[in-house]
């Protein structure tokens, strides 16, 4: 990350974020108070601004939207940011509309069409609260990887936190891979993700080898974010990984 001083980066969100938070570097919880200390949080943080559009005009305008036989809903997607997003460098305004998309993209009522009894409401909070801190990541319209956390390795770090076995990662993870399984779904990351400024993308494209996890501006080359993601990953993944307790110690 680069040598400047960047400040702390403090909000109160509408739900209680799990304590076990704290063993993320850079991240502090009470209550609901989420701080992130940055020259901590993020492994590469090159880019303090992001393109956001407030979640109640989404809600409004497109969570309703279809397409047409001549417009794709991507296209309608594209089109909306390109008329309404606007650039902040407040973090947390990112941080807020990352918790309403997320709250909305994992809501309750899917949990009886997911055909996976396991999951239940609380795994639900779970990828609510990761998908929060995962709005911070960013990536530029080069296809350059300019923000990214620990929350972009989905899997290893809601393992670190929620104590979850391999398995119940996988699974978990499962949940969040699986808006492109159902179209359903797919179509409403669409719609929901407008309000970060792109669609969100997995590099992990065929095994959940933890390539990727970002909205990314449409029209960005994702090879290359997808290349040098694989050059930096191994000791990101290890870090997070290394904050993991052991069964014995909890």
């Amino acid at each position: 990350m680069s040598t400047a001083t960047h400040d702390k980066i403090s909000i109160e969100l509408p739900e209680v974020f799990d304590p076990r938070w704290n063993r993320i570097p850079g991240i502090t919880v009470d209550g609901h108070r989420v701080t992130l200390d940055p020259e901590e949080y993020f492994f590469k943080f090159t880019n303090h601004t992001w393109l956001v559009i407030p979640w109640q005009q989404v809600r409004r305008n497109m969570l309703d939207a279809h397409e047409t036989p001549d417009t794709s809903l991507e296209q309608l997607a594209l089109d909306y940011i390109r008329a309404n997003a606007t650039p902040t460098s407040d973090a947390t305004t990112v941080l807020q509309i990352g918790w309403e998309v997320y709250r909305y993209v994992f809501r309750a009522e899917h949990l009886a069409d997911l055909g996976m009894p396991e999951i239940t409401e609380k795994h639900l909070m779970m990828l609510r609260q990761a998908g929060t801190f995962m709005a911070l990541n960013k990536v530029e319209l080069t296809g350059e990887i300019s923000n990214i956390g620990p929350a972009w390795f989905f899997n290893s770090t809601t393992r670190a936190v929620f104590d979850l076995t391999d398995a119940e990662g996988d699974l978990l993870d499962e949940v969040y891979h699986g808006g492109w399984f159902n179209e359903t779904r797919r179509l409403e990351l669409v719609r929901a993700h407008t309000a970060l400024g792109g669609r969100l993308v997995h590099g992990c494209q065929s095994v959940p080898n933890q390539t990727g996890g970002a909205v990314v501006p449409y029209g960005a080359p994702l090879e290359k974010f997808r290349s040098e993601l694989a050059t930096m990953k191994d000791s990101w993944i290890a870090s997070v990984e290394a904050c993991r307790i052991p069964t014995t110690d909890r």
